[in-house]
């Protein structure tokens, strides 16, 4: 086990279920490894399907006694973990920057921002309330709502910890127990979670299984889970809806995105350039998010001055070790995240895209054979290329020119996905008015890429259903009963 770091990897390595450590049956693991060294950061346990039934077991096992617990106690012990997460804030971040590729410092505010998540549906537990229908004299009719049971999450490999931690307040605080599988390329802060909440929530409340897709599969398929939560590819959400679909569960799928940013003529050029370089998550996760805005469609007007802008703003971005606190972008997370992005960019070029900047492996002191990409921006690019139509979930970036309102408008809303879009415009009236007619779920005018706490986030079309990050994820954590009372005999 490596030993050479600022703070120690989990020691926990095994399944987490039931309040306690559990060697995987067939004794299979894992080798997790660093995409920016290469170095070997050992190994997981590799979940089999009977391991997932029986952390499942565990997790049914300890649902009556967590539904019934009272609200304020269970809110108290999710601000409890919250409380836990701030006080292990760098070592989290550091963790996943080892492990992801992304860089430390905004790893350290997706800590922070899954304990904002935390506090916010704690305070929101009392609010899951029921109401009185009014019938006749003689009749008492009202609804509850109840908790769903044992909810799944399966988590994300380019915020690792957020999307396992974020997503643990709604369930939880609502009164379902939870059972969460991590990416099997970065796992280890979610193991090291387990470790620092072993103590916080009853046994059972909180479960950890790694593994691939095995362990998934399980997951999705055990009669005994009435939730999964997905954040993943398109591809990935119809496997999983049609593994569900067996048992008819409740699901939440935040799947991927090929999002627009719409410049008017009226924008300014270098608030522009900024919120395009922003809206492509560069910094954060080197391109590797569903809500990019990667296809930029810039008025012709103020096309031809916005892109030096752009390609100057890229080209001061500074390429390093994730673990460094001055890197501003890391490396991709995998091998196959790599060769997929190179891929791509030579489809580009070979398609007749202008290549601006960008387009090559990162080379540099320090970066070795890490899967460093450089940011890539491609000009001159049409709505039938492929970098165009498809998402690529790395650091490469398309701009497309337009000069009328109604054809950007189709052009935005011909692709499959639907879930973020970007507005440029001094024209409030007009903002409003565009943003109506696209079809995506989160949509921002003169901003990209900021998300708030209870604002809801979540897609159209084939970018999934179900809001989260708002009330609405705790809702959907429930169901509701309606019970009638007749008050004569």
């Amino acid at each position: 086990m490596p030993s050479n770091h600022k703070f120690p990897l989990p020691a926990k390595r095994a399944l987490f279920y039931g309040g306690a450590w559990h060697e995987a049956r067939g004794k299979g693991t894992i080798t997790v490894s660093s995409p920016s060294t290469g170095e070997n950061l050992g190994v997981v346990a590799n979940a089999t399907r009977e391991d997932v039934d029986d952390a499942i077991e565990a997790a049914a096992a300890a649902f009556p006694s967590w539904r019934d617990t009272p609200i304020s106690e269970r809110a108290k012990l999710v601000r409890k973990a919250a409380s836990v997460l701030r006080a292990h804030a760098e070592e989290l971040a550091y963790i996943d920057a080892l492990d992801s590729g992304n860089p430390i410092k905004p790893m350290i505010v997706d800590v922070e921002l899954s304990a904002d998540y935390l506090e916010y549906f704690a305070g929101l537990a009392s609010e899951l309330k029921g109401h009185t229908i009014p019938l006749q004299p003689d009749v008492l009719n009202y609804t509850v709502r109840e908790p769903l049971g044992v909810v799944a999450r399966l988590g994300a490999f380019n915020h690792p910890l957020f999307f396992t931690a974020s997503k643990t307040g709604a369930p939880l605080a609502s009164g379902n127990t939870l059972v969460v599988k991590p990416a099997d390329t970065t796992p280890l802060s979610t193991l090291r979670l387990a470790e620092i909440w072993s103590d916080v929530f009853p046994p059972g409340v909180f479960n950890v299984v790694t593994g691939g897709l095995e362990a998934g599969v399980a997951l999705t398929e055990n009669p005994k889970v009435a939730k999964i939560g997905l954040i993943g590819s398109i591809g990935a959400g119809r496997a999983v809806m049609k593994a569900a679909s067996s048992t008819l569960k409740a699901l939440s799928l935040e799947l991927g995105g090929k999002n627009a940013l719409i410049a008017c003529e009226d924008a300014n050029p270098e608030l522009v350039a900024k919120a395009v370089v922003k809206g492509m998550n560069f910094f954060s996760v080197g391109g590797q998010s569903c809500g990019s805005t990667s296809r930029v469609f810039l008025h012709d007007a103020i096309h031809d001055a916005v892109l030096p802008l752009v390609t100057q703003i890229v080209s001061r971005i500074k390429l390093g070790l994730p673990t460094d606190p001055e890197t501003e972008m890391g490396c991709l997370s995998s091998r196959g995240q790599f060769e997929k992005t190179m891929r791509y960019i030579e489809i580009g070029k070979d398609e007749g895209a202008r290549l601006l900047t960008g387009g090559k492996r990162a080379v540099g002191p320090g970066l070795g054979d890490g899967y460093f990409v450089e940011p890539t921006i491609f000009a001159d690019v049409t709505d039938t290329m492929t970098i165009a139509r498809e998402e690529i979930f790395g650091p490469v970036l398309s701009i497309l020119r337009w000069s009328d309102e109604d054809d950007v408008i189709a052009r935005t809303n011909a692709v499959e996905q639907g879930l973020t879009a970007s507005i440029f415009t001094q024209d409030l009236a007009r903002g409003h008015r565009m943003a109506a007619r696209i079809q995506a779920g989160y949509l921002w005018i003169n901003d990209s890429s900021t998300h708030y706490v209870g604002v809801p986030f979540g897609g159209y079309k084939q970018s999934g259903f179900g809001k989260e990050e708002a009330f609405e994820e705790m809702v959907a954590c429930t169901q509701v009963k309606n019970i009638n009372v007749k008050l004569s005999a």
